[in-house]
């Protein structure tokens, strides 16, 4: 592994946008690690830190990092879609109808490229997860830390589903962007304020559910502005170059977009948490009748906005670090295996739980001394665990070789109808869990009741609809390593 990645790495094109691929691995190493430090175990469940200690969710503002992923995957989105269009065969757009049937084959083509790496391993962890809770409940099993565990290891699903949504939305939303710029942000943003306005001013009933694209794919549409480099730091281009900044006056002039987002952000998240119905948790809190993740808020909004801006203004002495060849190696490790570590790493840490409490070790009350003592053992171990599951399922995540032949002309609306089942069936199976499959157990996903081998088979479903309409797809330049 270690020569392959250093072959990746020595290959690395000098328009690529390094300071991207550190940010998708390190905002998904902060949620990992959020994860495993708000977990409070006790032999009678699973709590949370936050909840214990009200006085650490402000750090919610620092390690609430999903927009920081959600921003470069609009970036990354841009760059793929834009060069699978620049890849069609000459002669494609003479007419009207030849242009429907080239950007049907095009979307095809990017949605299978996409998909593909997030699937694969989803699906390999969704089976054999599900091998395991039907043979622990037939064994008669599932109460306990169990039974909590086969409810827990599928809820990070959801950051999936949103993630297909936004890959599925993100060539009419281009076409949007590149119309109208800023305005098509701004409009999304505005939505999002107004479902807030009619939820808690006109007490609209589930209005607030709206807000999952509008925030989601506000923050989405920043990454299409990065891309064009309409936020002031260089930072890509049409082509997908990245560049420098260059010093001195231009380089305080090119700070100026991020340091809007980043203070008007912040000012914004601020005030809004302070003066209004908004928690001051930026990640979901039990108990709470208002939560700014689920759904995400206007505030959850725009804390994003500050995110984006403060990793905006760090871009230039990240780039110096990556320019050192044992830094950006590291990054193209990381990268290759981001998703499987991001899929196994509640069940290492559940694991690790599991065998303290079967070795009789005393479990200390949550933020008590001795619980902050044994952190560090606790965390240490789940990483371990982490990296062998890692080791185990990795080869999932690198996607199988395209075909030879191309998309077929009218591929997209099966690509889309693919997609769409593909992202019900991720939330619904996020929702229900994997705990009661022999009690029939299900969820409400848009008032339909959905059980989870019910949402595995939407999921693969959509899946081989996707793979049979994109096959043939010629991957383009999607910033990965």
């Amino acid at each position: 592994m270690g020569s392959a990645v250093r072959v990746l790495a020595e290959a690395t094109p000098a328009t690529r946008d390094r300071y991207v691929d550190l940010l998708r691995v390190g905002s998904l190493a902060v949620v990992v690690l959020g994860h495993w430090m708000m977990a409070a175990v006790t032999p009678d469940g699973v709590g949370n830190l936050l909840a214990v200690v009200p006085a650490l969710q402000p750090l919610t503002w620092l390690l609430q990092v999903m927009p920081v992923f959600f921003f470069v995957g609009g970036f990354s989105h841009a760059l793929s879609y834009r060069s699978l269009l620049r890849k069609r065969p000459e002669g494609s757009a003479d007419s009207d109808t030849a242009t429907s049937a080239s950007a049907d084959s095009v979307y095809a083509a990017f949605l299978r490229a996409r998909l593909q790496r997030l699937l694969r391993p989803t699906m390999v962890f969704v089976l054999v997860w599900g091998v395991v809770a039907l043979l622990v409940q037939l064994l008669g099993g599932g109460g306990g830390l169990t039974g909590v565990t086969l409810r827990l290891v599928t809820q990070p699903l959801w950051f999936i589903g949103i993630y297909l949504a936004m890959v599925a939305f993100t060539p009419p939303l281009l076409r949007l962007h590149e119309r109208y710029g800023w305005g098509a942000f701004a409009g999304l943003a505005g939505a999002a304020a107004a479902v807030d306005v009619l939820r808690f001013a006109a007490g609209v009933p589930y209005v607030e559910f709206l807000n999952f694209a509008f925030v989601w794919l506000a923050v989405h549409q920043l990454g299409f502005l990065r891309a064009d480099g309409r936020l002031g730091t260089g930072a890509g281009s049409a082509s997908g170059a990245g560049s420098t900044p260059s010093t001195g006056l231009g380089a305080l002039r090119s700070l100026r977009v991020p340091a809007l987002l980043a203070g008007g952000g912040l000012i914004g998240a601020v005030v809004l948490v302070a003066a209004g119905p908004y928690p001051l948790s930026m990640v979901g809190m039990p108990g709470e009748k208002v939560s700014n993740m689920a759904p995400p808020t206007l505030a959850l909004l725009a804390h994003g906005l500050w995110l984006v801006g403060a990793v905006e203004l760090l871009r230039a002495p990240a780039a110096r670090l990556l320019a050192r060849p044992r830094a950006w190696r590291t990054v193209v490790a990381a990268n290759g295996v981001a998703m499987t570590a991001f899929l196994w790493h509640l069940t290492a840490m559940l694991g690790v739980y599991g065998a303290l409490l079967a070795l009789d070790v005393p479990l200390p009350e949550p933020a008590k001394a001795a619980w902050w003592a044994q952190t560090p053992l606790r965390l240490a171990a789940a990483a371990a665990l982490t990296a062998a599951l890692v080791a185990a399922f990795r080869t999932f995540e690198h996607p199988a070789p395209p075909s030879a032949t191309t998309p077929a002309p009218g591929s997209g609306p099966l690509a889309a109808l693919g997609a769409t089942l593909c992202l019900l069936g991720v939330l619904g199976l996020s929702m229900v869990g994997l705990g009661g499959l022999l009690e029939g157990r299900t969820a409400l996903l848009i008032a339909i009741p959905v059980s989870a081998p019910a949402a595995v088979a939407m999921t693969l479903g959509g899946w081989l609809l996707v793979e049979r309409a994109g096959r043939g797809a010629v991957r383009g330049s999607d910033q990965r390593p």
